[in-house]
């Protein structure tokens, strides 16, 4: 028994360690032909670079737009995920603590809300963002970027409320703290893993969102990381070089995040799943 135990471990082992080499491939092979250039890529795709070469880093940083893509970048996803922050968890511990019909029909609309397509509503909405004077600015994309994440974070943010007791919120109010008080002080901090959860999985949509920025922010301008590496494939030639570069560049600010929130993410997934 024993030792058929042992012989499934490995197994187990055996396939995690193949799906990870599997999954992590087109990063390595990404940050590989990075510091290869074109000509080389084009010779040889799958081979290790001669040198270091950075002339691509160079050129993307000190010839192009693409610093201010990175602005834009970072403005896109740090102030939509500040905003969901502030907002969501307000709103999920109002509909989890109050418990009546209402509050009951508030959250059925948010998960309803999650059930409609982009494309069914995208013509409407940037109708919508003309007609309030945000198209061709940041502030359209953070705005629509915090609706579209009500849904989710209020369903994700219930679930793990209802693991939290309220017992430690009747102590509180005993004492004297305001509702504001109670929440911000005592029940925001112990909601940590979720919002580590929130963080990594809304930021990772937006920092890699394509299409939004595509349409909404002003043509002839630097837009976002992902949209001006799109602009480097050509219908006859492309730069590869400056491909892998700009990727390299955009994927190693979410390796960071991710490896710094890592143990509160999936603490915040397995706790939502258990309570949900």
């Amino acid at each position: 028994m024993q030792k058929r135990k042992k012989w499934n471990d490995v197994l187990i082992f055996a396939v995690t360690l193949l799906l990870a080499v599997i999954f992590f491939f087109p990063i390595f092979f990404n940050l590989m032909s990075a510091f290869k250039s074109n000509g080389e890529i084009l010779r040889d795709a799958i081979a290790f670079p001669k040198g270091l070469y950075v002339e691509s880093f160079k050129h993307l940083l000190f010839k192009t737009d693409f610093p201010a893509a990175i602005g834009n970048s970072f403005i896109l996803t740090a102030g939509s995920i500040l905003f969901m922050i502030l907002l969501i968890p307000m709103a999920a511990y109002a509909i989890e603590r109050t418990n009546k019909k209402w509050t009951y029909m508030i959250f059925v609309y948010y998960l309803a809300g999650m059930m409609i397509p982009f494309q069914a509503y995208m013509i409407p909405l940037f109708k919508e963002l003309k007609m309030f004077g945000m198209y061709g600015s940041l502030s359209g994309p953070i705005l629509i970027y915090i609706a579209g994440s009500v849904g989710f974070g209020v369903l994700l943010y219930t679930s793990f409320l209802k693991g939290i007791p309220r017992e430690i919120e009747e102590s509180a109010e005993i004492d004297g703290c305001t509702k504001v008080g109670i929440f911000w002080r005592i029940v925001f901090p112990l909601l940590g893993p979720c919002t580590a959860s929130m963080v990594v999985l809304q930021g990772l949509g937006i920092w890699n969102d394509f299409l939004m920025p595509m349409l909404v922010l002003p043509s002839g301008k630097p837009k976002t990381m992902v949209v001006e590496i799109f602009y480097y494939i050509g219908e006859f030639s492309s730069r590869w070089d400056m491909i892998f570069a700009g990727t390299a560049m955009s994927v190693v600010p979410i390796l960071i995040v991710f490896l710094l929130l890592q143990k509160y993410f999936v603490k915040g997934v397995a706790a939502g799943a258990i309570k949900g």
